[in-house]
C-alpha cells in the first residue's frame, strides 16, 4: 500500500507514450512504423522497470528536515529552512513541495534542485503571517526522479509541526539594536531638545566645550580651581501604560494587517524601549471589560510577559466601554502615569461620545490618545477623479480626511495629547512622543 501511494508518473513517461502513439497512428499510412512502434513500446518498459528498481533499492534513500522555530513574528519575512540529505548512489532530481499552515492560503509552493551522491543541500523560503495564533505545517513532500524521468518516487516528512505566531519581536529587537547603536533616525526617530532641567542629577563631572554654562557648579569650582558642571539624566522609574482598545474599530484591515495587530506591534517596541529607559512599564487592554491589566514594573521579566499577554488578544463585535476604563484606571492606577491609549475614531462624534471620559482620565495622568489615519481614503483624495460619482466620493473622503485634523485639534483645546498615524508608521510615532516627553519632562 505505501508502495502505491508513493508511486508516481513522470513527464517524461507521457512523452514518451506521445512519440508511440504518433508512429501508431502514422503507421496508417506507413506501414514499416508499426513494429517499430511495438519495439517502442517495450523500451518503455525496459525503462519503467529500470526506473523503479533504481529509486526503491534503498529503503531511506532520502532525508529532509524542516527546521521551524519555536515562534514566529507577525507581520515580519520569517525564515523556514529545509536541509535534504541524497544518499543515492547517483544523482537525483528533487520536486520539494511543503504543505504551509492553511492561514497562508498558499498551494502552489514548489522548489526544484538537483543533488549529487551524498550532497546535502540547504534552503530556506519565507513566510509573513498576518494573524497571531497557531499555525500548523503539514507534510514536507520530495519527489525524487532519476534522468530518465519515467518515475517518481515521494517521501514524506514531519506532519503537524506547529509554530506559535508572537506579536512582532523582530521590529521590537530592530528598535533595540538602533537604540543601542545610536542610529535611531535611521528609521525616522527624532532627538527632542531639552527644554530647563525636569531631569534628576546623575553627577559633577569637568567641564568640555559644548556645555551649558547654566549646569555649572560654583561651588565644585571653586574646591578644585577648574570648571566643573553637573550632569543630568532623564527621570527613571516613570509608570506607563500602554492601553489598547479591542473593540470593533480596531478590525479593520490595512494591507492584511488588523489595527490591533498594528498597535500590538508597536506597544511591544515601544515597551522594550521604555525598560532600556529605566521606566516602569504596564499593559491594559479593554473592550466592553478589562481583559488584561499588567501592573507597571520595571523586572527583567516584564517584556515577555507583556508578550505573552498581546498573544492571546483579539478584537471583538462590540462598542468598547470607556466609563469603566476610567473606574479602573482610578482604582487600580493610583500615581501619575504615562498612558498611551490606542484606539481609533473614525467620526468627530465618536470620539465627543468618549470625551467626558478622556477628559477625565487626564486630569490625573498623562494622557496620549492615538489614533489611525485611513491611507485608503488618502489615495482617493489624491486620484483623479473622472466623472461625478468619483468628484461625489472624492468629496466624501476630504470630508472624513477633515474630521480626523478636526479631532485632533478638539483634544488639543482640552489638553490632551494625540498622535494621527498611519498604521506602518505607528512605532515610530509611538516611541517619538515618547522621547519628546521624557525630554520634556511633561510627565
Amino acid at each position: 500500500m505505501k508502495f502505491i501511494k508513493s508511486l508516481y508518473i513522470n513527464k517524461g513517461f507521457y512523452t514518451y507514450m506521445a512519440i508511440v502513439s504518433v508512429c501508431f497512428l502514422l503507421s496508417y499510412w506507413i506501414p514499416l512504423l508499426y513494429p517499430l512502434a511495438w519495439i517502442g513500446i517495450l523500451f518503455i518498459f525496459i525503462l519503467c522497470c529500470t526506473d523503479l528498481l533504481l529509486l526503491y533499492r534503498s529503503k531511506n534513500a532520502i532525508l529532509a528536515r524542516r527546521l521551524l522555530p519555536d515562534k514566529f513574528s507577525n507581520s515580519d519575512e520569517n525564515p523556514v529552512p529545509i536541509t535534504i540529505t541524497n544518499k543515492y548512489p547517483f544523482r537525483v532530481l528533487l520536486e520539494v513541495i511543503d504543505e504551509l499552515p492553511v492561514q497562508f492560503q498558499k498551494r502552489d509552493f514548489l522548489y526544484t534542485t538537483t543533488l549529487t551522491p551524498n550532497e546535502v543541500h540547504d534552503f530556506s523560503y519565507q513566510v509573513r503571517p498576518l494573524e497571531r495564533g497557531e499555525y500548523f505545517f503539514g507534510y514536507l513532500n520530495v519527489f525524487v526522479s532519476t534522468k530518465l524521468k519515467i518515475i517518481k518516487r515521494k517521501y514524506q516528512f514531519q506532519n503537524r509541526q506547529m509554530v506559535a505566531v508572537y506579536p512582532s519581536f523582530i521590529q521590537m529587537q530592530k528598535y533595540d539594536f538602533l537604540s543601542i547603536g545610536n542610529h535611531l533616525t535611521e528609521l525616522g526617530l527624532k532627538k527632542i531638545r531639552r527644554i530647563g532641567h525636569t531631569s534628576e542629577f546623575e553627577q559633577i563631572k569637568d567641564y568640555v566645550q559644548g556645555d551649558d554654562f547654566r549646569t555649572i557648579n560654583w561651588k565644585a569650582t571653586a574646591k578644585t580651581g577648574h570648571l566643573m558642571v553637573n550632569q543630568y539624566q532623564d527621570e527613571k522609574s516613570q509608570p506607563i501604560y500602554s492601553i489598547i482598545d479591542t473593540g470593533r474599530v480596531m478590525k479593520m484591515p490595512f494591507n492584511g494587517l488588523k489595527l490591533l495587530d498594528y498597535a500590538i506591534n508597536a506597544s511591544l517596541a515601544f515597551s522594550n524601549v521604555g525598560l532600556k529607559k529605566q521606566d516602569k512599564i504596564g499593559l491594559i487592554t479593554f473592550s466592553k471589560s478589562i481583559e488584561s491589566l499588567l501592573p507597571a514594573t520595571q523586572k527583567l521579566s516584564q517584556l515577555n510577559m507583556i508578550l505573552e499577554r498581546l498573544y492571546n488578544i483579539s478584537t471583538q463585535f462590540h462598542d468598547s466601554d470607556y466609563n469603566l476604563l476610567y473606574s479602573q484606571l482610578k482604582r487600580k492606577v493610583t500615581h501619575r502615569s504615562l498612558l498611551l491609549l490606542y484606539t481609533n475614531f473614525e467620526h468627530i462624534s465618536a470620539l465627543r461620545r468618549q470625551l467626558p471620559y478622556l477628559l477625565a482620565i487626564s486630569k490625573k495622568h498623562m494622557l496620549v490618545v492615538i489614533f489611525f489615519e485611513n491611507t485608503e481614503l488618502d489615495k482617493l483624495i489624491k486620484a483623479n477623479a473622472e466623472d461625478l460619482q468619483g468628484i461625489y466620493h472624492q468629496t466624501i473622503a476630504e470630508k472624513f480626511a477633515f474630521e480626523k485634523r478636526l479631532m485632533v485639534k478638539e483634544l488639543k483645546n482640552y489638553g490632551i495629547q494625540s498622535i494621527i498615524t498611519a498604521p506602518e508608521n505607528l512605532t515610530i510615532n509611538v516611541i517619538n512622543k515618547y522621547l519628546e516627553i521624557k525630554s520634556r519632562g511633561l510627565l
